[in-house]
């Protein structure tokens, strides 16, 4: 049914909307769905006096007054304008406030994720709908026909309406992600979970942590950018399957910035889009790659396995990006001017290998495989919030997820539950970089050790699909993937360098010492000395980003000269993106690039 829903709105609903949207522009797709929300009102004011909701169902009815009178039969929001609050409330919602706990996650057709209660709620709540019941025509108990009255299909005309504004959020996701039905499930679960969330906060907070989860802030500002961009595909000789990239390019001759994401993150990642909006807005041109760790990219891309050695996997991307700027060439010879490699989190860590092997560019002696083109020298690198040594990274990341042992065992679920009812309700919320997240210490960083643990949920997955070390108990069905993955959830990264990763490449060119040989191919001052010799490296770090200690801020300061380093304060770990300080320093390092070279005629 997933499938069925992802094709409706891929091959159907995103296609046409695009028609939709150019005729009928946005103020009126924005009165078509107040109009529709305004004629449903009889459905929130029953379900408000169900629950004994008497102040939102009076404000539903003070919202439904001067929205059909002032507002125009409701096409006008009004009464937002004037401040009167909405409060959305379904037959779901009710049940759920009686005690039906639902037992099963329901996927229906076309309205999405659900489960047997709030199925039984949707019912419920077509029945509420006014328009079933207006006909210009009379009910025959014996003519079928005559049962719903036709004025019941503008609710799907407003559907419609609705989701062609939503449809390319839904494609980025279903694409971004490697199994985005377990990631709507969980969130899903959460979302309709009838509790009511506890936002005191228990315990001192932890700015760095708080700060780095403000990285949420930084998103694209124009809704129409993402689908500017164009996607294609190169074939990768040493795989022989075909690696995605999505680029957008200015309309004449412009320097290109290529952009790699954080770890497990996809090309059409939030802050990939967003830093991609930011250059292009000034002037370059962008290309944006999935991480190495990235299932995409794994499956595609890399030469081994499972990503987890440096010199095979930032090989395995400057291959990758060599493919790519050869054929970006091919389309648009006169288009391309400088290059740039732009990474940020992981990604800046594996451009900081590619900028400190540039000028021999060996490849892997016993493991990888050569592109066939020479590989590709850069004009700039930038690194934004790179780690230094991936041990030390890895080993915060596990640190995080463990968080919740610091609370009694007795509180400890009901607190992790809270934390994902908090999350629920702010994602409803419009909240600026000014807000202040009500998380404790243990809160956020347990959600930041959460979604690394996730990725590497899909890391190990993707992995072991491709390469089945027999390590995991669960069968790999892509049917069936829950079991697997619960039993995956409770590897650590530290145990994937230990159980997965170093038997693999003890095996495959490294021998016994391949866990050493693993740690010290993690660390940047390996490298050190190609780090120094070259001067086109720009590295953007914030002083209390977790996944960097006093120690490794000095080898920082020791190694790059302050034309090459610029140290935040604050801002956690990638958490001050959204600030025009940090994104003024992001173009400053580009802009000192040398201008296109005019094509000679």
């Amino acid at each position: 049914m997933w499938d069925f829903n992802k094709g409706l709105m891929i091959d159907v609903i995103k296609p046409t909307s695009v028609v939709y949207r150019f005729v009928v522009v946005k103020p009126i797709r924005t009165g078509i769905g107040n109009f529709g929300r305004n004629l449903t009102y009889p459905g929130r004011l029953i379900n408000n006096l169900l629950q004994k909701k008497w102040s939102g169902a009076r404000d539903e009815s003070y919202r439904f007054v001067c929205n059909s009178t002032v507002g125009v039969a409701g096409f006008f929001d009004v009464a937002a304008k004037w401040k009167i609050p909405k409060s959305d409330a379904d037959f779901g919602q009710t049940f759920g406030q009686w005690g039906w706990q639902p037992e099963c996650f329901l996927m229906l057709p076309v309205f999405g994720p659900s489960n047997e209660r709030d199925a039984a709620g949707l019912a419920a709540d077509t029945a509420a709908n006014p328009l079933l019941y207006i006909a210009p025509y009379k009910f025959v108990a014996n003519d079928p026909l005559t049962y719903l009255g036709p004025y019941t299909y503008f609710t799907y005309a407003v559907m419609y309406n609705d989701l062609a504004d939503s449809v390319d959020e839904y494609v980025r996701f279903s694409q971004a992600e490697m199994d985005p039905y377990s990631e709507i499930q969980y969130a899903w679960t959460f979302a309709r979970a009838n509790r009511v969330a506890n936002f005191q906060v228990k315990g001192k907070p932890d700015k760095a942590s708080l700060e780095t989860l403000e990285s949420v802030f930084f998103t694209f500002k124009d809704p129409e950018f993402p689908d500017r961009g164009k996607t294609r595909s190169v074939l990768i000789p040493a795989t022989g399957r075909k690696l995605k990239f999505t680029f957008w390019l200015q309309p004449g001759k412009a320097n290109v910035v290529y952009i790699v994401p954080g770890l497990g993150s996809h090309r059409l990642a939030e802050t990939s889009l967003a830093l991609a909006e930011l250059v292009y807005q000034n002037g370059f041109s962008v290309v944006c790659v999935s991480s190495p760790f990235n299932s995409e990219f794994m499956e595609n891309a890399s030469t081994v396995p499972m990503p987890a050695y440096l010199p095979v996997d930032g090989h395995d991307l400057h291959v990758a990006l060599t493919e790519i700027d050869h054929r970006l060439h091919v389309l648009y010879p006169d288009r391309l001017g400088n290059r740039a490699l732009m990474g940020y989190s992981m990604g800046a860590f594996q451009s900081l290998f590619v900028a400190a092997t540039e000028s021999t560019n060996p490849p892997p002696s016993d493991v990888g495989a050569t592109s066939q083109l020479p590989l590709i020298k850069f004009d700039r690198y930038v690194a934004i919030n790179t780690p230094v040594r991936m041990a030390y990274g890895i080993s915060k990341l596990d640190e995080f997820y463990r968080a919740p042992l610091s609370w009694p065992a007795t509180n400890r679920t009901g607190n992790i539950e809270n934390t994902f009812l908090k999350v629920a309700v702010l994602s409803k919320l419009s909240l600026t970089p000014r807000s202040s997240l009500p998380f404790s210490a243990i809160e956020s960083k347990f959600l930041i050790g959460l979604t690394f643990r996730l990725m590497l949920r899909d890391i190990i997955y993707s992995s072991q699909r491709r390469n089945n070390q027999e390590v995991l108990h669960h069968p790999i069905w892509n049917w069936r993937r829950e079991p697997v993955y619960q039993e995956i959830l409770q590897y650590s990264y530290q145990d994937y360098f230990d159980k997965f990763a170093t038997p693999y490449y003890q095996t495959h060119g490294l021998g016994l010492a391949a866990a050493e040989t693993l740690k010290e191919a993690g660390d940047l001052r390996t490298y050190e000395a190609g780090l120094r010799a070259n001067h086109d490296i720009r590295v953007i770090v914030n002083e209390n980003d977790f996944l960097l200690t006093d120690e490794d801020l000095a080898w920082l300061h020791a190694t790059f000269s302050p034309e090459q380093l610029t140290v935040f304060k604050q801002g956690g770990h990638l958490g001050n993106l959204s600030n025009l300080t940090v994104q003024k320093s992001i173009l400053a390092a580009l802009t000192s690039m040398k201008p296109p070279q005019p094509d000679s005629k």
